[in-house]
């Protein structure tokens, strides 16, 4: 099973980049996982996670979020609930990751076949040259659980991790 895990967000604007931050202390913490997936950080992916996506049969997505909840809330979205996502939530890159699937399934349906989760931090700060919030670098090592138990999943669901790609 070929994994993707990419981390998205800018490293100068504040909470933006949680979902860098998320993805590298993952690393930090399950090398052995990491090793056998595909890990790409981006800072400004657009349509371009449509071709991270590319030869991929699973992939965890990381980004901050603009939402009315609770700053430093972790959301996770499975690609089977992308259909009825509907909230106020929205990517701090303005067209966000989950609206760029949602058009990627309407342009390539093989895509909605793919295993895919987003895990979106609620930010507030999105300044450039500010620092990540409090509540918000609290909540990256939640987001970095997350990943580990979205691929151990998969793989106790009888799926093997390929070699490092």
């Amino acid at each position: 099973m070929n994994i993707l895990v990419l981390g998205i967000g800018q490293s100068l604007r504040g909470d933006d980049a949680s979902g860098l931050d998320a993805v590298e202390l993952w690393q930090q913490i399950h090398p052995r996982t990491a090793s056998r997936v595909r890990v790409e950080l981006s800072e400004f992916p657009g349509m371009e996670i449509l071709n991270f996506l590319d030869g991929m049969d699973a992939a965890v997505i990381v980004d901050a979020v603009q939402s009315n909840g609770l700053v430093g809330m972790v959301i996770r979205i499975r690609m089977e609930e992308l259909a009825s996502f509907k909230t106020e939530a929205g990517s701090s890159h303005g067209w966000g990751v989950v609206e760029t699937l949602q058009l990627g399934i309407s342009i390539n349906p093989g895509i909605a076949n793919k295993k895919i989760t987003f895990i979106g931090i609620v930010g507030e700060n999105f300044e450039i040259g500010t620092g990540i919030s409090h509540a918000v670098q609290e909540a990256v090592p939640m987001a970095g659980q997350m990943i580990e138990k979205e691929i151990s999943e998969w793989v106790a669901r009888g799926k093997k991790l390929t070699d490092k790609i």
